[in-house]
């Protein structure tokens, strides 16, 4: 489990002499779901791709200094819009791709009953909380606009382990260094995820909806094939996909 979630790169080249055609920024969340959408990408296609997943405030950061990425997709739309407006970006590339979802997840041995929603994170036996850092991950702002909602925050903040990105957090939680996190629903929703623990999703209304945007990078001399990809991430198969793993996608 711990080495599964810790994955930052994943190249769908079937050896090293492959070149990469396409470089994507993508946020943790779309860890599972990007697995099964860019292996069906390139078998479609024949185009190589590499995606590496991370938070997605650090990769804005890094995309203003000139980080070679091809296409950048955050889990707000926030960083895009800021990118597109710093003139980043390729005009007209701008995609709302989907709207994430926040769940408590606990090991499956766990005393407490996660059912009972974020009300339970009061429980003595919890000791520790995981949550992705909310400076610069947008689900680590969604967990605490949660907290705040139920009044719970200031009861529980001291009780946070803060991980770098929303994968980190599933992975401190499934390693047995947090009691339960509150994580994507699209990590929770992951077969691995499922076989080892239970969830329960945190109701949207608590939190401001997490848009999730994606630009093409004005520096990308892939900028065909980037099209290419956000047009197959529009196709009804692949919007299957993402809502499996629990994202609401827009209409065509």
């Amino acid at each position: 489990m711990r080495r599964f979630l810790c994955i930052c790169v994943l190249s769908l080249c079937s050896g090293a002499a492959f070149a990469q055609d396409l470089s994507i920024a993508a946020a943790a969340d779309l860890q599972f779901a990007f697995k099964d959408v860019a292996a069906r990408f390139e078998k479609q296609t024949g185009h190589h791709v590499q995606v590496t997943f991370g938070s997605s405030g650090n990769f804005f950061a890094q995309i203003q200094n000139g980080a070679p990425f091809d296409l950048f997709f955050s889990a707000d739309s926030d960083y895009p819009k800021k990118l597109e407006a710093a003139g980043l970006t390729e005009p007209g590339s701008f995609y709302s791709y989907a709207v994430g979802k926040i769940a408590l997840w606990a090991p499956k041995g766990a005393a407490f009953d996660v059912s009972r929603g974020l009300r339970i994170l009061l429980d003595p036996s919890i000791k520790k909380i995981a949550i992705a850092n909310p400076e610069h991950a947008p689900y680590g702002r969604a967990a605490v606009a949660a907290l705040k909602h139920e009044n719970l925050y200031d009861q529980v903040s001291s009780k946070f382990v803060i991980g770098e990105n929303i994968s980190q957090t599933a992975t401190f939680v499934a390693s047995g260094n947090a009691d339960v996190g509150i994580i994507a629903l699209s990590l929770a929703l992951s077969p691995t995820m499922q076989n080892d623990g239970k969830y329960e999703e945190v109701p949207p209304a608590d939190y401001p909806p997490l848009e999730q945007a994606a630009v093409i990078l004005k520096s990308s001399k892939q900028k065909e094939t980037g099209h290419e990809f956000i047009a197959f991430l529009k196709s009804p198969a692949t919007t299957e996909i993402m809502r499996q793993y629990g994202f609401a996608v827009p209409k065509p």
